[in-house]
């Protein structure tokens, strides 16, 4: 009698294939992530007989052929502009501005070459009103589809530039027993649209849902398997996005575009220095010069300091690393001699952005004294600086950038790093601290 199909365990981290169930991966070593599947089909050899291994230096590359979004935003965080053959993952929240900005990026780009819009989770229709709604005008073809084998039939008869995928979860492939979304049939369906993209040399956007974690939904493979990966950041019921890229193949993953939701679609945004400034000079604020990749963005730093009612007091911190966040107040504690341990210490960055560089520690520490002081910093002042251990205020990269920034913005009371290099500007005030203790006194006399 013949036996049916053995059942796979695949793992949703790695990927990793077993014939039976187990609590943690031995592959990535994560526990409780392996799903059952049906096994996948074996793919068809696709090696020409006429493939053969050459040396290095007999190999013809072609440097790397950007096209531009027509978004000056998005084509900053993909380094430059799209490459072609390459294959790009944009994740998000539901609701976040995912498929929005891929029609628009669709839009522009249909001015370039044929665009096919693959859909399988609206209808035509749907994405009619939508492109109606955005004044949407650039012709490409809509595909709404999530058979594989009829789509890659479609994409041999029209031969697109560029391929929009929203979502890689709801694309199925009859071959395999799987629902869509399943481990299987997202590794299947990444497998097709990469093998499309080097193939027909054409650019390729993938949708993706993220979990509740914020995660990618599916395998880490996935990530693994595409050449860029984009997240949009940011709560959907504020109006600003930002759009990282988490890695990048044809470029750097320190940049960051910055969009607002409007109601004619995903607005960018070339100067956000000016959406993250609240402009309250009160104790407790504090401003820094943060670098997102080659951008300076001027970003406020707030904390609220009251007497806790609790043995162990609370700390919390949103916008920044919590463990920073109590480093810094150690020192302040041992260095700057701040009373701070019977008090709940919050702080938080304006704005939804995230500070992970250690130029912001000045900022952060001289908030948290201004709050405990009750002393506001001066008007137009700005603070850049790293804290170490030993109390010390230590220089930052590109601390000329950072200065100019501050000053096209009109802070230019800079307290920063003593012994630093420093740009000669009319009409800047430089304050030089070598300690956070001195940073601290400064704050002590501006109070009087």
């Amino acid at each position: 009698m013949a036996k049916g199909p053995k059942t796979v365990y695949i793992c949703g981290e790695c990927g990793y294939e077993s014939g039976k169930w187990m609590g943690r991966c031995p592959n990535c070593n994560s526990w409780n992530t392996m799903v059952e599947a049906e096994p996948a089909p074996a793919l068809a050899r696709r090696i020409s007989a006429s493939s053969r291994a050459l040396p290095l230096s007999q190999v013809e590359a072609e440097g790397a052929r950007r096209i531009s979004t027509g978004m000056a935003e998005l084509d900053r965080v993909l380094g430059g502009g799209v490459v072609a053959g390459s294959t790009v993952l944009l994740g998000g929240d539901p609701g976040i501005g995912k498929s929005t900005l891929l029609m628009q990026t669709a839009a522009h780009l249909a001015q370039r070459g044929t665009v096919l819009y693959v859909t399988g989770e609206e209808s035509a229709a749907q994405l009619k009103l939508r492109a109606e709604r955005l004044g949407v005008t650039g012709e490409m073809l809509i595909l709404a589809e999530t058979d594989l084998a009829v789509i890659e039939a479609e994409v041999s008869r029209t031969h697109p530039a560029f391929l929009m995928i929203d979502s890689i979860q709801t694309m199925t492939s009859q071959e395999i027993a799987s629902a869509p979304g399943s481990v299987t049939q997202v590794r299947e369906a990444t497998t097709l649209f990469t093998h499309i993209a080097k193939g027909l040399s054409c650019a390729v956007f993938i949708v993706g849902h993220v979990t509740k974690e914020g995660a990618l939904a599916g395998p880490r493979v996935l990530e693994h398997m595409v050449d860029t990966v984009l997240y949009f950041e940011g709560d959907r019921h504020d109006a600003f996005r930002l759009l990282r890229a988490v890695k990048n193949r044809f470029g750097s993953t320190d940049e960051i575009g910055v969009f607002e939701m409007r109601d004619t679609g995903m607005a960018e945004i070339t100067d956000p220095s000016c959406i993250f400034l609240s402009g309250t000079q009160a104790p407790g604020c504090a401003v820094t010069c943060a670098m997102e990749g080659t951008r300076p963005m001027l970003v406020e730093i707030q904390a609220l300091i009251s007497p806790s009612a609790f043995n162990n007091p609370r700390r919390m911190a949103a916008g920044m690393d919590g463990n920073r966040l109590i480093l810094l107040l150690a020192v302040l504690e041992k260095k700057a001699f701040l009373s701070l341990s019977n008090q709940d210490v919050y702080a938080n960055v304006v704005g939804g952005i995230r500070l992970e560089e250690r130029a912001s520690d000045l900022a952060a520490a001289m908030c948290i004294a201004s709050a405990l002081l009750e002393v506001a910093l001066p008007g137009g002042t700005a603070c850049i600086g790293e804290i170490a251990l030993t109390g010390e205020v230590r220089s930052v990269s590109r601390l000329d950038k950072r200065i100019s920034e501050c000053v096209r913005l009109g802070y230019t009371n800079l307290i920063v790093p003593k012994g630093g290099k420093l740009p000669r500007l009319d009409g800047v005030a430089y304050f030089p601290v070598a300690t956070l203790a001195d940073a601290v006194r400064l704050l002590t006399k501006s109070g009087k």
